[in-house]
């Protein structure tokens, strides 16, 4: 699930390499995954598991990688609309243990552990 511009708070300062992470609503990410969200430094070890769903399907995908940075994917719409409507998803830059670097879009589905 994304969230909306309107239900967020914070900045980032224009120097900054790693924005500043903003509040995000309780039904989103948990307080105890927003903490460790809020503590993640690059070079730290991380588990991320995502729980998948299509139709009566489920399933959990795990991957392991070296954390790089956060930041947040600023989604518009295809009709003009005012800039509230704007989704924004929290976006994790990890290395994976073959090099490869990856992102992963973090929503209520999704739980990073450090490792």
């Amino acid at each position: 699930m994304a969230i909306t511009n309107s239900n967020l708070s914070g900045s980032q300062h224009p120097d900054s390499h790693q924005p500043e992470l903003i509040a995000l609503p309780s039904r989103e990410i948990s307080a105890q995954q927003l903490g460790i969200l809020r503590q993640l430094q690059p070079g730290q070890r991380i588990r991320i598991i995502q729980r998948v769903r299509v139709g009566a399907r489920k399933w959990n995908t795990e991957t392991l990688g070296t954390f790089r940075s956060i930041n947040y994917l600023a989604t518009g719409v295809t009709t003009e609309r005012v800039p509230e409507d704007d989704i924004i998803v929290p976006m994790v830059h990890f290395c994976k243990d073959n090099n490869e670097l990856s992102s992963v879009a973090i929503d209520e589905n999704s739980e990073i552990a450090l490792v």
